[in-house]
């Protein structure tokens, strides 16, 4: 059922004084259709009252023969209330099922309506008592007619055909009932599951952002941090002045970083709208490609753009020492997603080493193989004394990483020990 799409009232299928599958009474009022059936079984009763007040019994007693009619008319009458007060109506016809023949069309749909909307052992209960209370007047005065055995037979049918098509009708709107509550149920979980994957979604659009922009933008302070500083020294006369060519050098580093952190910006966020596929368009295992705007297919994160990733570092001024100890052929690769994750802790343990511990040596180590996974541990010196980022930064990329590797199957590790700050990731590399 669509989201948007209202669910029926109940009440189309629960009439008034029906239980619900929660053992609960509907209290609705009648509708057009309601007063409708309750006209036409009312107007059907009193019919069959004067069909059979016309039939002359003279077996019968006087005082019965006049008992008979108000009898079968309060039954009719009685009939207006038996949607609120099944029960109470089917008790209250007891007398006119034991001593009344006028009414025979009330008391089969007391009968039913008992079926309907009582719980099956009282509704049996109620039967068998109004079963049980016209079978002295069956044996004493039906009986010996003519047509007795007939008569007989054909009340016992009645009893038993309404009562059977009550239960029918019962279990088909308490069927009606359970479907719709299932409906609703599962509304409900569609809500809070798509509740969940904008949650998640919104988790990803974060970690995929604060990943690519933070690099660059980190890169774009230290190059302009290191421009600032330059001209604050030549003006104090403490340093010489920046030529043309290096003015013109560091803004070409600031410019081309800027657009390369749009570039990537733009690349994040046409993948975050597609599936991130485990394989090549071909069917291959190798790295996955994403379209920006313009049609040009730009290669995604792998372990071949770390190299990448480190030169452009170490053209911002950071000192790195990479340790490449991954097998250069692998069989099989490592898939598209995990090297992208890989290239993520790297990016992060670099743009860490910036904000916090600037100017000291960053170590990266990447191992494993197939079969053993892959590790990537970043080290760097802490400094001498706390102090505060000049990059700021929302203090969650560490969290986002965690996130990430465990959504698939790894593991992430951070904290200072022995004055040195360690970063360090493993995640799986099935064989």
């Amino acid at each position: 059922m669509p989201p948007d799409q209202p669910l029926l009232p109940l009440r189309r299928h629960l009439l008034p004084g029906e239980l619900t599958t929660a053992g609960t009474r509907t209290r609705a009022r009648r509708t057009v259709r309601d007063w409708c059936v309750d006209v036409l079984l009312f107007g059907c009763s009193l019919l069959l009252l004067l069909a059979v007040l016309g039939a002359e019994d003279e077996l019968r007693p006087d005082w019965l023969r006049e008992l008979d009619t108000p009898l079968g008319v309060a039954a009719c009458l009685s009939l207006w209330l038996r949607r609120r007060h099944p029960l109470g109506v089917a008790i209250a016809a007891l007398p006119a099922a034991a001593l009344s023949d006028t009414a025979i069309g009330a008391l089969i749909v007391i009968v039913f309506n008992i079926a309907l909307r009582l719980p099956w052992r009282l509704a049996l209960l109620m039967l068998a008592l109004h079963i049980a209370v016209a079978v002295p007047l069956l044996v004493l005065y039906v009986v010996p007619d003519d047509d007795g055995r007939a008569v007989t037979i054909t009340f016992l049918a009645l009893y038993l055909g309404f009562f059977a098509w009550g239960s029918a009708a019962r279990a088909r709107r308490q069927l009606v009932v359970r479907l719709r509550e299932d409906a609703v149920r599962a509304r409900a979980d569609h809500e809070r599951r798509l509740t969940d994957v904008r949650r998640a979604e919104r988790r990803a659009i974060a970690r995929e952002m604060h990943d690519v922009l933070a690099h660059r933008v980190s890169l774009l302070s230290v190059h302009a941090g290191a421009l600032a500083y330059r001209t604050r020294q030549s003006v104090a006369g403490r340093g010489a002045a920046l030529d043309e060519e290096e003015i013109a050098q560091s803004a070409t580093v600031i410019r081309d970083n800027a657009h390369q952190a749009l570039e990537e910006l733009r690349e994040v966020l046409h993948v975050l709208r597609e599936d991130e596929g485990e394989e090549s368009p071909e069917g291959g295992d190798g790295p996955s490609a994403s379209v920006v705007p313009g049609g040009i297919a730009r290669p995604q994160p792998d372990l071949e753009r770390i190299g990448e990733l480190v030169a452009e570092a170490r053209a911002a001024g950071q000192e790195i020492v990479l340790d490449d100890a991954l097998p250069p052929d692998p069989e099989p690769p490592l898939r598209p997603q995990l090297q992208r994750s890989v290239y993520r802790v790297v990016q992060e343990g670099l743009t860490n080493a910036r904000k916090h511990a600037a100017g000291r040596p960053v170590r990266i180590r990447l191992g494993g193989g197939p079969g053993d996974g892959v590790t990537v541990r970043v080290t760097t010196p802490l400094p001498g004394r706390a102090a505060a980022s000049a990059i700021p930064g929302a203090g969650a990329g560490l969290t986002g990483l965690s996130e990430r590797l465990e959504i698939e199957g790894g593991r992430l590790r951070y904290g200072p020990q022995e004055g040195v700050f360690t970063l360090l990731a493993w995640l799986p590399w099935p064989v």
